[in-house]
């Protein structure tokens, strides 16, 4: 195995340690001991066209599929046999496969266990609340770009893909629980355990609201801390020893570690990026740690 590789910046608090490393994941990933890792939470460039400032985001696909698959052997190398890999991917309507394919670049190298939706907006009737809800309107919340077309309605989700070793990693599916709305459904169904149930593979995580993007939000495909946050709970944070975020922007990744207590790499190619997600992660460090959701 090749030399360790020396991080550009290691924050610490108590036994975890956050590693950030300036570079292409391809050279960083192998350095990483092998089964050391119990869960990568990442959102990989969607080859879009999307303007970042040291990558470009315009291969041919075929080639953009193959390089996929390269940096997944290597991520899957360094998972734990018992790990998860949270792949968080985007499209665009008039690319609607992109996802899709990205899953089946995948397929060779690890099971599809889990899909998960991310919605980052969503409308809800009044009729369809429920009386609990107390709604007297619809309610629609969230944030999304809108689509000027007669073609695509707009797009308010997001797929995250959560991809294992042997396709039966346990998981503590309680601890993304949300609480019965009904109470009389805790009798009715086993495992209703402290009045809480799944979630499910719906997601409703918003975007912070931003005062101006170019200060506050200055990478162009960011996720909300509370994306990686739930992921690392679904997994179950007792079981993880380190997280790894191959591609890390602005460091969503890593701010969820910090406020979870888990160690964490971090693999990042735009230095500033990295310096961002750096300040971003010290400051979850002085936070408390978050406890359980519920």
């Amino acid at each position: 195995m090749p030399a360790a590789l020396t991080p550009h910046t290691t924050l610490r608090r108590g036994n975890a340690a956050y590693r950030f490393f300036l570079g292409d994941c391809l050279d960083i990933l192998p350095h990483l001991p092998s089964a050391s890792v119990q869960t990568i939470v990442t959102s990989p460039p969607y080859n879009l066209g999307i303007a970042y400032r040291t990558y470009e985001d315009r291969l041919p696909r075929a080639d953009y599929l193959l390089w996929t698959g390269r940096w997944v052997q290597a991520a899957v190398r360094a998972l734990d046999p018992m790990g998860s890999l949270f792949l968080n991917v985007g499209g665009k309507p008039t690319d609607p496969w992109t996802a899709l394919d990205v899953a089946q670049a995948v397929r060779p190298h690890l099971h599809l266990q889990n899909t998960l939706h991310w919605v980052k907006s969503i409308a809800i009737d009044e009729d369809a609340a429920g009386e609990a809800s107390g709604l007297t309107q619809a309610l629609a919340v969230g944030h999304y770009k809108p689509i000027n077309s007669p073609r695509f309605v707009n797009d308010c989700h997001e797929f995250i893909f959560h991809f294992t070793p042997t396709g039966r990693t346990p998981l503590d599916r309680l601890a993304v629980g949300v609480p019965y709305q009904d109470e009389s459904n805790i009798a009715r169904w086993r495992g209703a355990n402290g009045g809480l149930r799944c979630r499910g593979n719906t997601w409703f995580l918003p975007y912070e609201t931003i005062q101006d993007r170019k200060e506050d939000r200055p990478h162009p495909a960011t996720f909300p801390a509370r994306l990686p946050e739930y992921c690392l709970r679904l997994h179950g944070v007792p079981r993880i020893s380190e997280a790894v975020d191959p591609f890390l922007g602005l460091g969503s990744t890593a701010v969820a570690c910090a406020r979870l207590g888990v160690s964490f790499a971090g693999i990042e190619m735009d230095e500033g990026y990295l310096q961002e997600a750096i300040a971003r992660t010290r400051a979850a460090l002085e936070e408390p740690i978050a406890p359980r959701l519920f």
